[in-house]
């Protein structure tokens, strides 16, 4: 339980980073840290779903997996849009084209923060 709480615990501040420098991005240099912010708040969001699912007795070992399972006990909201997400994190690994980086972030900051923050009220309401 601890372990969960800890994640859980990060995955908020993450959060609230991620919320501020989407808020605030202008400059190509801060849509490149607000992306940046998002690939940490990304990977903290999985490992806490999967920690939410093996607390129920549930093993998932991919981000895939786990959002699947995740929309199915409908802890997600929508799955289309969180297998978009796991798209969008594996490009920005290698994106260094601004257009597409502009594309990416536009997602992050009007869908994808938005599903992380329905997920996480949901996980609450457990």
């Amino acid at each position: 339980m601890k372990r969960l709480e800890q994640i859980r615990s990060d995955f908020v501040n993450a959060l609230k980073a991620l919320e501020e420098a989407v808020s605030q991005a202008t400059t190509d240099l801060e849509v490149d840290g607000a992306i940046q912010r998002f690939e940490f708040t990304y990977e903290l969001f999985w490992k806490l779903l999967r920690a939410h699912l093996q607390q129920q007795g549930l093993v998932v070992n991919t981000p895939k997996e786990c959002f699947k399972e995740a929309y199915r006990l409908r802890i997600l909201p929508d799955e289309e849009t969180a297998l978009k997400m796991v798209d969008d994190r594996n490009l920005t690994t290698h994106l260094y084209d601004k257009p597409k980086s502009r594309e990416v972030f536009e997602r992050i900051k009007l869908t994808y923060v938005r599903l992380y923050n329905e997920a996480l009220t949901r996980m609450q309401a457990r």
